[in-house]
Formats: C-alpha cells, sequence, structure tokens
C-alpha cells in the first residue's frame, strides 16, 4: 500500500470509529449491572464477557496500529467488575488510543504488521478493529432486551428511543 492511500483512508477511517466508539459507549451503559452473567446459549459469551472484549480486542488493535506491534491481549484488570467499570477503562483506552491514531502518518499506516492474522499495512487492521467492535456491539445488543434492558439507538432510532419520545411528548 502506498503512503498516500493509507493516508485517504486514515481521514475516513478515524471518524468513522468515533462514531462507532459513541455507538458501543451507549450499547455498554445499558447493560444491567445485575444481569452480567446473561448468555442466550451455553456457548455464548456472557453479557460481561461480551462488555470486556469489545473494549479489550479495540485496544489490543489499536496498540498494534499505532506502535506497528501487537501487544499481548488485555486481560480485565481486578478493579474492572461492573460495565460501568468498563465503561470507565474503554473511556480511557479510548482517550489515550485516539490521538495516536489521529496523528499517524500515511508511511505509519502504510507499513506492514506482522500478526496472528497475517502481515497487512497497519491501516488494514484499523478496519479489522472497527468491524470486530461492530460484530460484537450487535450480539451485545441482542442481549439487552432479554436482560430486561433499554436497547439504544444504533444506527437509526430503536422501539426504546421512540417509545421514550413518545411518552415525553404526552408528559
Amino acid at each position: 500500500m502506498q503512503p498516500e492511500h493509507a493516508n485517504i483512508a486514515l481521514k475516513m477511517m478515524i471518524p468513522a470509529y468515533e462514531n462507532e466508539v459513541a455507538l458501543t459507549r451507549k450499547v455498554l451503559a445499558a447493560v444491567p449491572a445485575d444481569k452480567c452473567s446473561y448468555k442466550p446459549d451455553e456457548r455464548s459469551m456472557s453479557a460481561m464477557e461480551l462488555c470486556w472484549h469489545i473494549p479489550a480486542a479495540e485496544s489490543f488493535f489499536a496498540t498494534a496500529v499505532t506502535t506497528g506491534t501487537f501487544p499481548p491481549f488485555n486481560q480485565k484488570p481486578e478493579n474492572v467488575k461492573s460495565p460501568a467499570d468498563v465503561l470507565a477503562w474503554y473511556d480511557a483506552q479510548v482517550a489515550a488510543q485516539l490521538p495516536k491514531l489521529k496523528a499517524l502518518t500515511g508511511e505509519q499506516a502504510a507499513k506492514p504488521v506482522d500478526s496472528p492474522f497475517g502481515t497487512q499495512p497497519a491501516i488494514a487492521f484499523l478496519q479489522i478493529m472497527i468491524n470486530h467492535s461492530i460484530h460484537h456491539r450487535g450480539q451485545l445488543s441482542t442481549y439487552l432486551r432479554p436482560m430486561g434492558a433499554k436497547v439504544p439507538s444504533i444506527y437509526g432510532h430503536s422501539r426504546d428511543d421512540k417509545e421514550a419520545k413518545e411518552a415525553a411528548a404526552k408528559a
């Protein structure tokens, strides 16, 4: 990949990532603390496992994109016990990683990075990170209603948002 192409991709992907962060935050914030063990099937991750997996994987991929090396996968810190704790950890990770992503040059984004998934330009792992988060956020969002939680709007209004707006309008 040529650096100028990688730079164009960065200019498109960084705003997309920022948008996805906001959506991921809404879903993480909607997970009820007392329902963290919920899973729709025995083979599924629990709600808490998914809550952790999304931010941990984002940190894993963002570190690889910004440094050119994949770190060990993040183990959940002892003090992260609830969805609110995960959200606070996620916010700190985004605050640390986003400026580094924004500072990348086309040359850095085009640099080949070795990974367990093969060698690709660093920018490719930014796209994989975004897709991975969208995938697992979608899974987590389908857990919300069965857990008794409200489903936030993601790519358009959710029924819960619509009902809340209608109730507010009647009040």
